[in-house]
């Protein structure tokens, strides 16, 4: 099967489709469109440099640029995290806790795969190590930062509740089990999801990018599984990190809260 090619043409008219976002959103008054046409720049114009740089970084075939630039992704992907957070910590807590938990995460499921699974030589081929790495921060991110925020809202929404339990000698996590469960649920719904509508109701995006490109559907299939187990695994240890530790910040050793070390997003 030969690969297709798409043309800067092609991409323009794909794009016209945006153009329904925007009708809807004026046509409702959502008041989007500005919001609308600064990402799909802010897209397009990333992914147009991350395909030179990718480009260029495989010709290398170094484990100084593949290892540089896989800190960057997740260096980025946890400031992503904060923006998200609506209750910020105060500090360098406030961006290390989201992207130490991604680094450490990121880098554990990803080296699974590359020495244990995917084995390519060398094991540092950005054609392998950067996709996954990628793929697998993209989707722990998510759960991390639905994890945090969810369980800061929640504790600020149950306060009183929560100071009345730890003032009786109820531990931290006691105190806050209700909010914990509740949090993680939250930052893993997603990927749970995502696994019960593969295969039926949606075909995953490496699968299909590798049957589009040639890749028998078998060893297309293969691949996605495999990724979607990591993506799983990394986004229960990611979520799990991010609530833990937000729990360790926002507490003392006394079990008391400490909510003066967060403060409203600007």
């Amino acid at each position: 099967m030969d690969y297709i090619n798409l043309s800067f043409f092609d991409l323009a008219l794909a794009s016209s489709l945006i153009l329904i976002n925007g009708g809807i959103s004026f046509a409702l008054g959502l008041g989007l469109e500005r919001t609308l046409l600064i990402n799909t720049v802010r897209m397009t114009v990333q992914l147009m440099a991350i395909g030179f740089v990718l480009k260029f970084i495989f010709m290398q075939t170094s484990p100084v640029w593949t290892i540089g630039l896989a800190l960057i992704m997740v260096a980025l992907a946890g400031r992503e995290i904060l923006s998200r957070q609506t209750h910020q910590l105060k500090g360098i807590n406030a961006y290390g806790l989201g992207a130490s938990t991604l680094f450490c995460v990121g880098f554990i499921c990803t080296l699974f795969a590359i020495f244990l699974l995917v084995q390519p030589e060398p094991w540092y081929s950005p054609r392998y190590f950067l996709p996954i790495l990628g793929m697998i921060i993209g989707n722990t991110m998510t759960g991390i930062g639905l994890g945090m925020e969810t369980l800061t809202t929640s504790i600020k929404r149950d306060l009183k509740l929560i100071e009345d339990r730890l003032s009786l000698g109820e531990p931290r996590f006691i105190a806050l089990g209700d909010h914990v469960k509740r949090a993680m649920k939250t930052g893993m719904m997603p990927i749970i999801n995502a696994m019960a509508a593969s295969g039926i109701i949606s075909l995953p995006g490496m699968m299909t990018g590798q049957i589009i490109s040639g890749v028998d559907p078998i060893e297309a299939t293969k691949y996605q599984l495999m990724i979607m187990f990591l993506i799983a695994g990394g986004t229960a240890l990611g979520t799990t990190g991010g609530v833990v530790g937000m729990v360790y910040l926002l507490t003392d050793e006394r079990h008391r809260l400490r909510l003066e070390r967060l403060k409203e997003k600007r």
